[in-house]
């Protein structure tokens, strides 16, 4: 199971469109994809129509050692399911105030064996216990960036977050990566920006880039997305291509990493007699 985090310290980044969008485009694309808003604000929640929900069906139950996450009858979306926030989030983050309270979500991860190919959290904009409980459980990092001032200065110190976060207590968190989103090609300050985080971090800026989009601007009801309404529109395509490359990535790392723990070296497949003696 592979766990993605979606994340930027700064808001108005298009973080939480980011998050409905992957999801829904590697759920269309066959991966079982399980959203977990670990936002206290639940804006991802309220986006897809669910408004005030028991707590028993919301990420409230990732923090209680009890419960079984099998167990949760989650909400079906477009694509993939949904665990929503809670408003007891922001009434029980005063408590968890202990080192090991970056842990709980790892932990009912570990504990779980849920039917699902992809994880991927929302955060807040903000470094919060969730947003850190969110990085502690991922093996990747996705960071939406509006390739203007604030959002890259948000942008960057995020980065900063995640490999601290790598560093002190998450060794398994294996990747993190730029999206660049709501790009208007017409603006120079655009263009400007785009071109500095590239030279500056290279291949951990994703290739595929979300432009405006008035698709993607227009607020929908009823849990949909882009995909239900406009498939053929910009965002929607730049959204399925930005998820094929995470998906790509993933897997070239995946494939690295046995290669290392193996030995084996890109094209070194053993012949059949080989395998057959060994």
């Amino acid at each position: 199971m592979t766990v993605l985090s979606v994340c930027n310290h700064k808001g108005g980044t298009g973080k939480t469109t980011t998050a409905i969008h992957l999801a829904a485009s590697l759920g269309l694309s066959g991966w079982r994809t399980l959203v977990i808003d670990l936002d206290p604000q639940g804006f991802l929640s309220h986006t897809m129509g669910i408004e005030a929900p028991p707590s028993e069906r919301t990420v409230a139950q990732l923090f209680d050692p009890e419960v079984d996450l099998n167990a949760l009858p989650f909400w079906e979306r477009s694509g993939f399911d949904l665990l929503p926030s809670s408003d007891t989030l922001t009434k029980r983050m005063r408590d968890l105030n202990k080192p090991t309270d970056v842990l709980w979500v790892r932990e009912a991860l570990q504990r779980a064996d849920l039917p699902y190919d992809v994880v991927l959290f929302d955060t807040a904009a903000a470094v919060t216990v969730y947003s850190l409980n969110a990085l502690v459980a991922s093996q990747h990092v996705v960071v939406p960036v509006l390739p203007e001032y604030q959002s890259v200065v948000g942008a960057e110190q995020t980065f900063q977050t995640v490999d601290l976060v790598q560093d002190k207590l998450n060794p398994l968190l294996e990747s993190r990566w730029f999206l660049l989103t709501q790009v208007d090609g017409r603006k120079r300050i655009h263009r400007t920006y785009k071109k500095y985080l590239r030279e500056k971090y290279g291949p951990a800026v994703l290739e595929s880039v979300i432009r405006t989009s008035t698709a993607l601007a227009e607020s929908r009801e009823g849990g949909t997305t882009v995909f239900d309404h406009d498939p053929r529109a910009r965002g929607a395509r730049d959204y399925a291509n930005a998820a094929d490359e995470l998906v790509r990535r993933i897997r070239g790392e995946t494939e690295e990493q046995d290669r290392e723990a193996t030995g084996a070296v890109p094209g070194d497949v053993p012949l059949p007699n080989e395998v057959v003696n060994s």
